[in-house]
């Protein structure tokens, strides 16, 4: 069990304890003395997590989401927890990728249980920035999973603006001068595309969620372990949740228009290709054909035998071509 415990604390008064080995003396401990005991835990299989589950009396069907993973963010409220999932993002700066984990957060009257899947996580971060206040810590349960929310929502933040520079190196390369970018352009817009479905199925979700907590909207009434002054740092968690949203559907759509433009500007440049192969077959047609009449072997053909034919032919055909070379670049055939 220890294997997959990341940390474990009881919180007293907003300061830090270390609690006892036994889980069931540490939450007992945190009760009595009016604090609460944090558990973090790292992808742990069904066997591990069972003491955890009798101990805080965790409801089946949150635990199977728990250990199971590949959940959408959400939130569960059961008797004796509130349950919730959340889905931090990380952009990889090197490949151009996005890619989520996910946190489920166990808070119930006296006790959070965190567990993680995936190495990417802000829970390191976010329980050592509580412990160094002590004020918001002293808050309960309630401040965690305020401090967690507040921690991914504003990594989408940072990821939304990661990917805004990323379409802008797009629409440069795609709207240059000479027009369109490489031919693996549109692998690469498509590609974009599903990083901001990825970043998308971490975000939307979670709107609803942010909204209950918040005490907003039809969904928005009293939620069991939450302080209701808790509500307006939810809500503010959700009105950066909604930038984080609104970016992304803009992102979104500029990418579709990027790709079409994109598409659009390839065709442009397959019909100038193919003007400019018309033009010159129409140019090699002209002397083509001169040559051809005048190859065929007819004893009476005019001027055959005429001491000037072979130079006026020729240069026939060099006017001819001239002629045509003006007259499609004048059209911008050429």
């Amino acid at each position: 069990m220890r294997s997959v415990i990341v940390d474990c604390a009881v919180y007293r008064h907003g300061h830090r304890t270390e609690g006892p080995e036994d889980l069931s003396d540490a939450l007992a401990e945190a009760r009595a003395a009016g604090g609460f005991v944090w558990i973090g835990l790292y992808e742990p299989s069904e066997r591990e997590f069972d003491l955890v589950t009798q101990e805080f009396v965790l409801h089946p069907l949150a635990v199977e989401d728990a250990l199971n993973a590949h959940q959408r963010p959400k939130l569960e409220v059961y008797d004796d927890s509130l349950f919730m999932v959340l889905k931090p993002v990380l952009y990889d700066a090197d490949h151009d990728t996005v890619s989520s984990g996910e946190i489920m957060v166990f808070i119930g009257d006296s006790f959070v249980v965190t567990v993680r899947h995936r190495e990417h996580s802000p829970l390191a971060a976010v329980r050592h920035r509580l412990e160094e206040e002590p004020e918001m810590l002293d808050k309960g349960p309630t401040a965690v999973l305020y401090a967690i929310s507040d921690a991914v929502v504003d990594h989408y933040l940072e990821v939304a603006t990661e990917l805004q520079n990323d379409l802008e190196e797009l629409e440069a390369e795609v709207f240059r001068p000479e027009g369109g970018g490489s031919r693996h352009t549109a692998s690469r817009i498509y590609g974009f595309k599903r990083q901001i479905l990825e970043f998308r199925r971490a975000t939307g979700p979670l709107v609803l969620p942010l909204t209950r907590l918040a005490g907003s909207g039809p969904f928005g009434g009293t939620i069991p372990f939450v302080h209701d002054k808790a509500r307006p740092f939810f809500r503010d968690v959700g009105d950066h949740l909604l930038r984080v949203n609104e970016s992304v559907e803009a992102l979104d759509r500029l990418v579709s228009d990027v790709l079409a433009a994109h598409l659009a500007q390839m065709s442009v440049r397959q019909n100038d290709d193919m003007r400019k192969i018309s033009a010159w077959a129409a140019m090699a047609a002209v002397p083509t054909m001169i040559a051809g009449i005048y190859g065929m072997n007819f004893d009476h053909m005019p001027e055959l035998h005429w001491l000037w034919s072979y130079p006026a032919v020729i240069l026939l055909m060099a006017a001819l071509e001239v002629l045509l070379y003006q007259l499609f670049k004048r059209r911008g055939w050429l």
